[in-house]
């Protein structure tokens, strides 16, 4: 008998090379050529042929477009990822760490959609029938009607979907399913890239949206090919620490709506639960102002979020620390040098420690006002008025620049009752302005400016 070849596949761009490398010769990533073992050379049908299509050249113009129907989840907040629901033939690809709530989330859906009339199907490859029977009881969703497949072959799946043409359906995980075609295990590149592409396939022709579970790396990235993604049209993240009752769905990529959106859910005993005001999360409670805290408003995707931002400056050695959770500690030492260049507040010789409440990173450059007004609070040890905002980007040269969307921020704070906010000039808003009533807003050029403007608040 014949020994069978092997080849050595890159988990993160798919290329092979016939022997193992430390380096991908095609995309130069490092320690990523897995063993697989080669396919048969033996001349058999093409497995690719019932995909291609026959198609004719078209003007833009004049190929009909309408735009998509959505189906709503019946979940407010994931239906603020997806961007408005569900698209009928729409790829839904959903990562998270093990134990955050996918599998909750998606049998929840599923349960509401099967209510409202909708034909679904539940695949899983991780766990019997009877166990997500017992999740289903476990989460009071008694009496529920869901359709469920405990298989992993890819051909019996797509025969199950042709023959019971469900509205959705949730593969339960991609990294599970194996086609007969590819002698590779489970899970392996070229077993989820090929099982991903006749699923997506399938999807397009039949118009059953499918929502693919994915596993993730240690690093947090989504296991498998980097393709993977390219080939669905909307990729969610899942992100939270198990150990707290919170969780965020973010929206990496979205076809039919806007990405970085984020959901917000609370983990209870009878499963995930929307959250209608996400800003009280991120807000300690303080009964009166301490120092060292100050309230910003971020923006995440189109929803404005109220984050405080802690600041702690303690005394430090000859080399002092520079420590910052959820935002960029790079960031943080250019805001340093410009807080002592420009307004004269010298770091040098203490620890400064920033802190973003609640676990939010924040990504935008919008936060430099709120942290160096929580360091320079922290330093004196005085606080900042009680009902007191202030967001803005701030630059090498001291000027305080604007924030995209100025006008919702304050909106979003003035909603939840706060007085004071310090905001860029170009900010600010038009006088009489009464979606701003109870605000008093104060508009700076300069980081100077700013510092003196709180010192007499």
């Amino acid at each position: 008998m014949a020994k069978e070849k092997t080849l050595y596949t890159c988990s993160d761009c798919g290329g092979t090379s016939p022997k193992w490398l430390g380096k991908c010769p095609h995309c130069n990533a490092w320690n990523t050529l897995i063993e697989s073992v080669a396919e048969s050379s033996a001349p058999t049908k093409n497995r690719f042929a019932s995909l291609a299509k026959t198609a004719e050249v078209m003007p833009l113009a004049d190929i009909e477009a309408a735009d998509v129907e959505r189906t709503p989840t019946g979940h407010e907040e994931l239906d603020r990822v997806l961007g408005g629901g569900i698209v009928e033939g729409g790829v839904v690809l959903i990562g998270g760490d093990p134990g955050i709530g996918k599998s909750t989330l998606l049998l929840q859906a599923l349960d509401s959609l099967q209510r409202a009339g909708h034909k679904t199907l539940y695949v899983t490859g991780e766990e019997s029938g009877a166990q997500v029977a017992l999740r289903s009881r476990r989460l009071g969703l008694d009496g529920s009607q869901v359709n469920v497949l405990a298989e992993i072959q890819l051909e019996k799946i797509l025969s199950t979907l042709q023959s019971h043409q469900p509205a959705i359906a949730v593969i339960d995980s991609i990294q599970t399913v194996y086609s007969e075609q590819l002698t590779s295990a489970p899970g392996s590149v070229a077993q989820v890239r090929e099982c991903a592409a006749h699923l997506t396939r399938a999807a397009k022709a039949t118009g059953t949206a499918i929502v693919l579970v994915g596993h993730v790396t240690k690093e947090g990235a989504l296991a498998g090919p980097r393709v993977l993604e390219h080939m669905v049209d909307t990729v969610l993240y899942f992100e939270g620490d198990t150990h707290s009752n919170f969780r965020l769905i973010r929206a990496i990529k979205n076809r039919f709506g806007a990405v970085n959106e984020i959901g917000v859910f609370a983990m209870t005993e009878k499963g995930l639960k929307c959250v209608s005001n996400p800003s009280a999360i991120f807000l300690s409670q303080h009964s009166e102002p301490v120092p060292g805290s100050c309230v910003m408003v971020t923006l995440e995707g189109s929803r404005p979020l109220l984050v405080e931002i802690q600041a702690l400056v303690d005394s430090g050695g000859p080399s002092p620390r520079r420590l910052s959770v959820g935002l960029e500690r790079d960031r943080l030492a250019m805001l340093l040098a410009v807080l002592h260049r420009h307004a004269g507040v010298a770091c040098m010789d203490q620890d400064v420690f920033v802190n973003a409440v609640g676990g939010v990173h924040i990504r935008e450059p919008a936060a430099d006002l709120a942290v160096m007004l929580a360091i320079t609070s922290s330093l004196r040890g005085k606080a900042l008025p009680k009902g007191f905002i202030a967001f803005g980007e701030v630059g090498l040269a001291g000027e305080v620049r604007p924030a995209p969307r100025g006008q919702d921020r304050l909106k979003e704070a003035a909603k939840l009752g706060f007085t004071t906010a310090v905001v860029p000039k170009a900010n600010a808003p038009k006088k009489n302005d009464k979606a701003f009533e109870g605000l008093t807003i104060h508009a700076v050029e300069r980081i100077e400016d700013a510092m003196n403007l709180v010192r007499g608040l």
